[in-house]
């Protein structure tokens, strides 16, 4: 090319949860019958729609008006729904301006962080799910800025490291946390979400919530929604309904944002995020008129709770299965739908292996390992992969030092998860001691 045409920050744009399809499709190929546990997608895994769900829907489509643009910031019914509800709790209090619709939260992550000055940087946990540190890191053109997330302390932040890394910093403007986090299923009690907003205020900062697991927590634990808690700090909080209801394919999502009028340049941005959203014209219609329907509809509670239930009681098979596994780091998962497993530090080499007696797949995943540069737990995943088909996801590409690996609690037959963490128990044992 005449010249350069590549973004400063595309090489920051990774995303192994998806990328490791394309191994699992070559292994299917040449045998290997594959279980896709990478990918928080309830209903690729089983999950069964209810009727009631899906007549709003269906009604919906027989309308002309769900064909149509809906104004920018979303439809205006829905925005009143969601205005109403937070409103109720009587803490912040917003109007429906205050609501920006998006096509799922990948499209307004990407804005937020997009939109952010260059020199302007937000600092994520670690590890921390990959379109938040993509989409940071991309801004920036730059690695990802994290503070850690401690596994030996049920993976809540290092309240400590954090504090220091904005001190030190000066380019961090803003902080997110991912609330119940992906990829570890912690649940932030409201102790440290306050802490949190005070290092905010202290250092001038604006807040980023992801909330889109808000309502699926579990093993008796709960949090608060930062909109409780903020006070008159200028904030953002990230909802929708692609893991709740759960409808990914929906890819509709939305922010809320508080206290735009308490500082100037943070109305300023968010009118630029605004702007942005204004020359795509608006968000898809049909999956927003149905969120009031949806979220109301008297069945809806019971649905959700019975979801809740599942995780819960997977979640602790889980944790059951592999806490005794020698050299893990295991902790129950309260919230969302994923469970992050570490491996102790030195226990995972470049010479381990799995048994694998198909000689084309072990000759592919040989490829693959000893590419340079390859992660130690992406060694483990890939063996796992071919040895017993089961896809996981390396933690090392969640932004983080740590290895080890996540995988989801989606598989609805109780006999088959089960299964699959015996198996997943089974090959580390085996891996570490090879």
């Amino acid at each position: 090319m005449r010249n350069n045409i590549v973004h400063i920050g595309a090489g920051e744009l990774t995303y192994e949860i998806r990328a490791i399809v394309e191994i699992a499709e070559k292994l299917n190929k040449l045998g290997i019958k594959t279980n896709m546990e990478n990918i928080g997608d309830p209903i690729a895994k089983g999950e069964k729609i209810p009727d009631w769900l899906k007549k709003i829907v269906s009604d919906l489509a027989m309308t002309d008006c769900s064909y149509g643009y809906c104004a920018t910031k979303g439809v205006l019914e829905t925005r009143e729904f969601l205005a109403n509800q937070t409103n109720q709790r009587g803490k912040t209090q917003i109007t429906v301006e205050d609501i920006i619709f998006f096509n799922g939260l990948g499209d307004a992550i990407q804005k937020v962080y997009g939109l952010l000055r260059r020199e302007s940087r937000v600092i994520g946990p670690s590890p921390t799910y990959s379109t938040h540190s993509s989409a940071e890191g991309a801004h920036a053109g730059q690695k990802p800025l994290t503070y850690r997330l401690d596994p030996d302390n049920h993976w809540y932040p290092d309240m400590d490291d954090l504090r220091l890394s904005v001190k030190y910093n000066p380019a961090i403007s803003g902080i997110l946390i991912i609330n119940p986090d992906n990829p570890t299923g912690a649940v932030y009690p409201e102790r440290i979400l306050k802490e949190i907003i005070a290092i905010c205020k202290e250092f001038d900062l604006f807040l980023i919530c992801d909330e889109i697991y808000h309502n699926l927590c579990y093993n008796g634990t709960s949090t608060k929604p930062i909109s409780d808690l903020v006070g008159d700090l200028p904030a953002i909080a990230m909802k929708g309904i692609s893991k709740e209801v759960p409808w990914p394919g929906s890819r509709c999502g939305w922010i809320e944002v508080y206290n735009v009028d308490k500082d100037p340049m943070f109305a300023r941005y968010l009118q630029s995020i605004l702007d942005s959203k204004m020359v795509e014209v608006c968000s898809t219609t049909l999956p927003q008129k149905a969120i009031p329907s949806i979220l109301s509809h008297p069945e809806y509670p019971k649905y959700l709770e019975e979801r809740r239930n599942r995780y819960e009681h997977y979640s602790n098979i889980a944790y059951n299965l592999l806490k005794e596994v020698p050299g893990l780091k295991v902790n129950r998962t309260n919230g969302a739908f994923y469970m992050s497993v570490v491996v102790e530090k030195g226990l995972l080499n470049d010479s381990q292996s799995l048994a694998i007696d198909n000689g084309e797949v072990r000759k592919l995943v040989e490829s693959l390992v000893n590419q340079p540069g390859v992660a130690t737990d992406k060694r483990f995943v890939y063996y796992l992969l071919a040895a017993t088909g089961i896809c996981v996801v390396p933690i090392s590409s969640f932004c983080t030092e740590e290895r080890g690996f996540r995988i989801t609690l989606l598989e609805i037959d109780e006999k088959e998860f089960t299964q699959i963490f015996i198996t997943i128990a089974n090959a580390v044992t085996n891996y570490l001691k090879s």
